[in-house]
């Protein structure tokens, strides 16, 4: 072997020194495929995953037809609506005996209540009286409202009787005494074209001849509240019923949920929340104005529900759920996006929707012209939860519920 031979076979057997600086081989297609299948997978799980979405939102009709509102601004909670926490210094009544008990009268020093199981029930000392039952059993569920009964709002008569208004089965005259009830106006019938589907409150002339009371709506039952409140159509009104002719009257139509309804001191005009606006109308029931209605309080921090006097000559409004500014207000933020309202009722029911409810609550003293004079606050209800009455008697105010399973006391004298 020559010399130039072996330097030749020298160099071909030289071993490979591997460094960072060696790219490995590539082999075409592997990472490509792995690739191809996690995101054929991920497709697929997307797919799955928001088919079911789609056919609820293209194929399923939503139970609510909602209008768009234009409300303003909530107005900013200072001042008079400064928040605080007053309401927690309530006293919770007959806590675990009485459920929903909305509205509260008196007569003497003997208090009365609606239940929702359908009851009239007499609150003495620390013990619960049934007086009378307007409605007939089974009670309890949803589906047995209708022919349970509601009782919502409940007013002093001037000859010691009751007088009640049931979401269903109408408004009646209760002796409390003997529990004897007599029906004055029949619920669901139809009035001027619609039917009675939502009685919710009642106020009464000093004699006792005239009786004013608010049908939320002729679409939906108390059982729907939540969709009515959502709809926001103008279908509720304000009816009257003389008890001497027995007419039954509409005086004020196109309402968005009508509520609590107050009457004023000279009887001419009633106070009516109205409650889907945040505000409170006045309409004229008798003297010139007869038929018209004008706005005692518009844009208010919350939507109220009844309205009851005070003992200052104002009245005590109690706001249902807050509008918080600053801060967010759900309904406020959904009243320009019906679209978005029908997809949530076509997502979730009105149970699951309830436990969303906010447990703000909000008691003010309005005077002429809406003039706020003091509020009462509890903030995340841990005390007074849902309220919807603030009824006065004897120095304290008794805060009705629609929900809370008690009665509240808060004694005026300590706030």
């Amino acid at each position: 072997m020559n010399e130039t031979e072996g330097l030749r076979l020298r160099r071909l057997n030289r071993p490979q020194v591997i460094t960072d600086d060696l790219h490995e081989p590539r082999y075409k297609g592997t990472s490509t495929y792995s690739g191809k299948v996690f995101r054929v997978t991920l497709l697929s799980l997307g797919c799955f995953l928001l088919l079911p979405l789609l056919v609820v939102v293209l194929i399923l009709e939503s139970p609510i037809q909602p209008d768009v509102l234009s409300l303003s601004e909530p107005p900013v909670m200072s001042g008079c609506y400064e928040p605080n926490l007053k309401l927690r210094e309530a006293e919770r009544l007959f806590e675990d005996q009485v459920v929903g008990p909305e509205s509260v009268a008196n007569i003497g020093d003997v208090l009365y209540s609606g239940t929702a199981d359908g009851k009239i029930v007499k609150l003495v000392g620390r013990r619960i009286h049934v007086v009378t039952r307007l409605g007939k059993p089974p009670c309890g569920s949803r589906e047995e409202e209708p022919t349970c009964g509601r009782p919502l709002g409940i007013r002093a008569g001037p000859n010691g009787t009751l007088f009640v208004a049931d979401a269903y089965l109408g408004v009646f005259e209760v002796n409390p005494t003997t529990g004897e009830a007599t029906r004055l106006v029949s619920g669901g019938q139809l009035v001027g074209g619609r039917r009675l589907s939502f009685i919710n409150d009642l106020a009464v002339t000093r004699d006792g001849r005239k009786v004013y009371f608010t049908d939320s709506s002729s679409r939906w039952q108390r059982r729907d509240y939540l969709q009515l409140i959502m709809e926001a159509t103008a279908d509720g009104r304000v009816l009257e019923y003389d008890t001497e002719s027995r007419e039954l009257t509409v005086l004020m139509e196109n309402l968005r949920f009508p509520n609590g309804i107050q009457l004023l001191p000279d009887e001419e005009s009633v106070l009516v929340a109205e409650t889907t606006m945040a505000r409170i109308r006045r309409v004229h029931v008798s003297g010139l104005n007869k038929g018209g209605m004008d706005t005692f309080v518009d844009n208010l921090p919350g939507f109220p529900d009844n309205v009851r006097p005070s003992s200052s000559g104002g009245y005590w409004v109690v706001m249902s759920s807050v509008r918080p500014n600053p801060g967010f207000s759900l309904l406020d933020f959904l009243s320009q996006r019906p679209w978005l309202k029908k997809l949530i009722f076509k997502l979730f029911s009105q149970d699951v929707l309830l436990k969303f409810v906010p447990r703000y609550s909000l008691v003010a003293e309005l005077h002429d012209g809406g003039v706020c004079t003091r509020s009462f606050h509890d903030p995340h209800g841990l005390v007074a939860p849902h309220i919807s009455e603030a009824h006065e008697h004897d120095g304290s105010l008794y805060l009705g519920s629609f929900r809370s399973p008690f009665l509240c006391k808060l004694d005026l004298r300590r706030v």
